[in-house]
């Protein structure tokens, strides 16, 4: 790690904006167990501070990785770490607090080092290796800071990554245009005939259609094999904020196969979210 001059916090950071609202899952939950929410605060603060790195265009690839690895050492522990660190030794404290093995959130920081160098994806298994370091650390942490066992994180990892595919699927245009990122298969676009330049239009051309659509079908198999996580996990609040989120990936799919994401951001709205979340709960509860 660069051991040059301290960087005051705010210069390391480069926050986009996003929150919780942004994201397509309850973020620190009233599902969740009181006692957990003040950590998964403090990782979803870890985990959009070094998301928001890696998607930074005002940055080149050396710089994301030096910043990001500045975070593993924070979250490892190492010595001499930067003040400018702050939010990965938090994290650290955080970890140690509460017990959760450190693996989660260097996974993700490998994740996002990738994102800094890596920019498209030569099949479907590619990009799932891509989301087993970039979403299934997330479940696998709540699952670890819950109780849970590493019998869960199967059912778990398909979740996780089905949410992120979702979240590539409306976010691909501006990924393209902004970002040069292309997380759709290469090899489905070359056997549709698509082109990556489809994805910088306004509406998307009957061959990228097609890959969006097969990408679509390839999630909800990933959601076919997330389905037994509420009724399988041992904390009956994490069964309740899994089958809620199970609803909303259910949701967006079904919203996904019927609106094109490069004409707008489909999303739920308010209401429809929070059916998602009430419905899900309740049957959570019974799982």
């Amino acid at each position: 790690m660069n051991t040059s001059a301290p960087l005051p916090e705010a210069a390391i950071e480069t926050p986009s904006g996003k929150d919780a609202a942004y994201e397509n899952f309850p973020v620190d939950s009233f599902l969740l167990p009181p006692r957990a929410r003040p950590h998964v605060a403090v990782f979803y603060r870890y985990a959009r501070a070094i998301d928001d790195i890696a998607d930074n265009p005002d940055l080149d690839a050396d710089e994301k990785i030096r910043r990001l690895e500045g975070f593993a050492a924070a979250v490892r522990g190492d010595a001499g770490v930067e003040s400018a660190f702050e939010t990965g030794t938090r994290m650290r404290d955080s970890l140690l607090a509460s017990g959760v093995p450190e693996r989660h959130c260097l996974d993700l920081v490998d994740a996002f080092k990738q994102d800094a160098v890596k920019s498209r994806y030569d099949d479907w298994d590619d990009l799932m290796g891509y989301c087993l370091r970039s979403a299934a650390p997330v479940g696998r942490y709540l699952i670890d800071l819950t109780g849970g066992t590493t019998d869960d994180y199967a059912s778990s990892d398909a979740l996780c990554n089905a949410l992120q595919v979702i979240n590539h699927l409306q976010d691909c245009k501006d990924d393209y245009v902004s970002l040069d990122r292309v997380y759709l298969p290469m090899n489905w676009m070359r056997d549709a005939g698509a082109d990556v330049q489809m994805l910088s239009a306004d509406s998307a051309a009957p061959q990228l259609r097609a890959v969006i659509d097969r990408c679509l079908r390839a999630t909800a198999d990933l959601m076919t094999d997330a389905r037994p996580l509420p009724g399988t996990v041992a904390s009956r609040r994490l069964a309740m904020e899994s089958a809620a989120i199970i609803r909303i990936a259910d949701a967006l799919i079904a919203k996904l196969s019927r609106y094109d994401p490069l004409g707008q951001r489909v999303e739920l709205s308010k209401l429809g979210y929070a059916r998602c979340v009430i419905r899900g709960a309740a049957a959570g509860m019974f799982a």
